[in-house]
């Protein structure tokens, strides 16, 4: 048995010398200056793997929406490349529905997460389609970049966002999407219920009136399931006029200080309340 262990130990031994393959030091450089948030929006699964894709040239320094642009082009200077650029992307959610313009229609008790209230008839909120607010979205984002506000409504930080995705798998109401921030016309609703059933659960619900699509360029913007669509493929084309009469505020333009903001049409909230309920609340 030891003279086999030896015979092993040795075979092992000459086998690593043999195998062994030199790691380039370049990668362990290159890893250094990216930010190490793994959260993969760059489409690899890590720092460490990304820095090796880099030095290997099968991607660039740019696909690291992350990292800072003056940290790409250090890269780049390092390894002699070009720096490469891909667009910035972040969370987006489809839903204005918080507490003080959304009814709620029944008090879920239970645990405290949308994907367990969304199990037991949709966890009470009028709205079948919009946001239940009890915060998975930002429980799972591991960068500070969603808080829940004050109507229990997520907010997305975009400096903060890295598009990594966790909010997007993890609302069980599939309200968030990863978006180029030069995606600044958007649709913060997605309601497929007609005007009147809409209206009656939200106050800021679409209600696919028609006249964002009919003030912003041809085709840009498409009524479909009583929900105002827009087609990305012509975002070349939006601007904020699309959003000037939308009367309850459901589509709004992205502006890069502001945020949100909504056309002069539409209705103004001043309530900071929740909206009344309808008592006694039935227990779901």
């Amino acid at each position: 048995m030891s003279g086999l262990g030896i015979a092993l130990a040795t075979i092992l031994a000459v086998a690593n010398r043999r195998l062994h393959v030199e790691e380039d030091p370049r990668i362990d450089e290159v890893e250094e200056m990216l930010p190490k948030a793994n959260c993969g929006a760059c489409g690899i699964a890590g720092c460490r793997p990304f820095a090796e894709a880099v030095v290997a040239g099968k991607t660039s320094p740019g696909k690291c929406t992350v990292n800072s642009p003056e940290m790409i082009e250090a890269i780049a200077n390092y390894l002699g490349v070009e720096a490469g650029r891909v667009e910035k992307q972040v969370a987006r959610l489809a839903c204005a529905g918080g507490s003080h313009v959304a009814y709620t229609r029944a008090r879920y008790q239970g645990l405290q997460t949308c994907r367990a209230a969304s199990l037991v008839s949709g966890g009470g909120k009028g709205c079948a389609w919009g946001c239940i607010g009890l915060g998975d979205c930002a429980s799972v984002c591991d960068f500070n970049a969603l808080h829940m506000n004050k109507y229990g409504l997520p907010v997305v930080d975009e400096d903060r966002c890295t598009a990594c995705g966790d909010c997007v798998e993890v609302c069980p109401k599939d309200l968030f999407s990863l978006q180029p921030v030069s995606h600044q016309l958007w649709v913060a609703c997605k309601n497929q219920d007609l005007a009147d059933e809409g209206e009656a659960h939200c106050e800021l619900v679409c209600t696919a009136c028609g006249r964002c699509s009919a003030d912003a360029p041809e085709g840009l913007i498409q009524i479909r399931n009583n929900l105002a669509v827009i087609d990305y493929s012509k975002n070349a084309l939006a601007s904020r006029v699309a959003i000037e009469r939308c009367p309850t505020g459901a589509i709004v333009w992205f502006d890069r200080e502001k945020g949100a903001v909504k056309g002069v049409d539409a209705r103004r909230v001043t309530r900071k309340e929740p909206l009344q309920r309808i008592e006694p609340l039935p227990r779901v």
